[in-house]
């Protein structure tokens, strides 16, 4: 089955660039936002190096038109927030200037905002190993500082069981309910002393508006996903607030009601990892935001990734019973959906634990099913209680390793899809070459759906480090038809010009997997491949429990088998954890 993306670019107006197709208008608005401090806008991938949009959180207050912009310094050493004007997205006022290294999450109020950030540990005891940072809420009212709340270190909610904890990287969320009167925060953590000193996991925390912890709150959690590296997390009226993670033993769950990895919580999906990484469902480093929304006037919630799919289950001895493994259906990504009912439960079937299944994705409904190209950095967020915006980067040519990690490739463009609340497409998606997503999707209160970007050559054939800063923003904005912003839309444009029409083919359904997994437990894997996935014909991509190691066996396709193990294995020569012994990220204690 193929879909059409014919597009046209219909009129260059003063507010902004529109460009319409079917359900939605996209609006740009290119380099009107000033920052007060510059900005690097790319951070490298954990394990790769590869460069991933280095997060710009965005919120709108229940106003509807306060908007906030928290992003870091290039100097990587300070937090700054400037509110937005959310008609012309130019900065109104003075920043605010925090000292921290990761801007995480952030909450817009009508007098001042909440933002999550990695810094510094006050006190002089249970201080975190080796200058470690932490987790923090931080609040501001009327542009003075209200309050700062630690949520680990000395303070650990773990502290004397499973430990205290660090949070090297947040990639996580902050999100407030009105209803329950608390902020609530989902982000990565490890231990530095306790039963999990040296391993990696997640936690969740909750505030109220005082800026006092709740520890005894429904939900608190000092540790759950092993080595989540992909968080959903989104406001409830109550606590706990509902939860999605990914981890590295096989599957996503949907684990609002118990926070971990296990049967208890509702399956998601089944996904291909290898200890110590997921997989970046969730985009991976600078990842885990707006991919899982609230549809506004009901219980339900909706939920995007990104999948290489799941064929030929197998027992995770690791895990036990009722646990699996899985081979990937294919090396590239496509985008997945799912919609849960309510905080707790998914709307349709979970995905299979039967061991010895064929098929581990029928349960999934796929935006896309492509065995050409990689798609990623993948964003969900509800225009209303119906219809919810998918966004999208795909990469044309892909050339993608072995194990589940990322690809590199072309950059083709955005795409934005709506979807209803229900999970079925709506229309065809609209496909833009020059906007990207780099900061949460906010709803604003005129019905349109806003996020962050920065103008720039988005170029995703090798590993970087780092970018150009840059002293601009940019924004962009998506609204379904009628109901785009009505300054624009009376706006008078200088000249009205039909540009260009374009068609893509896209969303081919794949009828037979292109990839095939055989494990074994011999004491060292000795074969790894880069393979590009459009010259696929038999590969292998290495599934690997965390008791054993995996053998991979390909066709002869092309590309470059390492001589040593895995630990020499490089395939972007950027010297990450691949080539370190003793990496404490690359092992686990599961919580019972």
């Amino acid at each position: 089955m193929i879909y059409p993306k014919n597009f046209h670019l219909l009129a260059l107006v003063v507010l902004g660039i529109r460009v319409t197709l079917g359900a939605v208008t996209l609006e740009s608005y290119e380099d009107t936002f000033s920052l007060a401090d510059s900005f690097d806008p790319i951070q490298a991938a954990y394990w790769t190096g590869l460069p991933h949009h280095r997060r710009t959180p965005f919120a709108v207050a229940p106003d509807g038109t306060t908007g906030y912009l928290a992003y870091l310094n290039a100097d990587q050493a300070s937090i700054l927030v400037q509110q937005v004007d959310t008609t012309s997205f130019t900065s109104v006022g003075d920043a605010v200037t925090i000292t921290g290294t990761e801007a995480g999450g952030l909450v817009a109020h009508n007098d001042g905002f909440a933002v999550l950030i990695k810094t510094t540990a006050t006190g002089s005891e249970n201080l975190p190993t080796d200058d470690m940072p932490i987790a923090v809420v931080v609040r501001y009212t009327d542009g003075e500082l209200s309050w700062s709340t630690e949520l680990n270190g000395p303070s650990s909610y773990g502290a004397g069981g499973i430990g205290r904890t660090a949070t090297p990287d947040i990639n996580g969320d902050l999100v407030w309910s009105d209803s329950a009167g608390l902020y609530g925060a989902y982000y990565v953590v490890t231990a530095y002393d306790g039963d999990a000193s040296g391993h990696y996991g997640d936690a969740i925390s909750y505030v109220d508006a005082s800026g006092t912890r709740q520890d005894s709150t429904e939900g608190t959690n000092t540790w759950g996903c092993s080595h989540n590296t992909g968080i959903g997390f989104e406001a409830a009226d109550a606590a706990p607030f509902a939860s999605v993670c990914a981890e590295d033993q096989g599957a996503i769950w949907l684990n609002t009601n118990n926070r971990g990895m296990d049967n208890v919580g509702q399956k998601i999906s089944n996904e291909n990892t290898t200890n110590g990484s997921g997989g970046e469902a969730m985009y991976g480093m600078s990842g885990s935001y707006s991919n899982l929304a609230r549809f506004s006037t009901s219980d339900s919630y909706i939920f995007a990734w990104q999948s290489r799919g799941a064929i030929d289950l197998t027992l995770n001895e690791w895990m036990g019973d009722g646990y699996t493994s899985c081979s990937p259906r294919w090396l590239n990504h496509n985008v997945a959906i799912t919609v849960a009912s309510d905080k707790e439960t998914l709307s349709g079937d979970q995905a299979t634990s039967e061991v010895g299944a064929t098929d581990g994705d029928s349960q999934i409904t796929w935006i896309t099913e492509d065995d050409g190209s990689d798609h990623q950095n993948i964003h969900i967020e509800a225009f209303d209680g119906s219809n919810a915006l998918v966004a999208y980067e795909t990469l044309s040519n892909p050339t993608c390793e072995p194990l589940p990690l990322s690809c590199t490739g072309t950059f083709s463009g955005t795409s934005f899809q709506v979807v209803s609340s229900s999970g079925e497409l709506v229309g065809s998606p609209v496909v833009d070459d020059s906007i990207t997503v780099s900061g949460d999707i906010a709803l604003l209160g005129d019905g349109r759906l806003c996020w962050p970007y920065v103008k720039q050559t988005w170029d995703l054939s090798a590993a970087k480090d780092s970018g150009t800063p840059t002293s601009s923003m940019s924004f962009a904005c998506a609204s379904l038809d009628g109901t785009a912003n009505s300054n624009s839309t009376s706006t008078e444009t200088a000249s009205e010009t039909s540009v260009t029409s374009t068609s893509v083919d896209t969303l081919i359904n794949v009828a037979s997997s292109t990839a095939v997994v055989e494990t074994s437990s011999a004491a060292e894997a000795t074969s790894s491949s880069v393979i590009s996935v459009s010259d696929v014909s038999q590969s292998t991509v290495v599934s690997e429990p965390a008791v054993t190691e995996t053998t991979a066996t390909t066709a002869t396709v092309g590309g470059v088998w390492p001589t040593g193990s895995w630990g020499s294995w490089n395939p972007w020569g950027v010297n990450k954890y691949f080539g370190r012994s003793g990496c404490t990220h690359c092992a686990f204690s599961r919580r019972h």
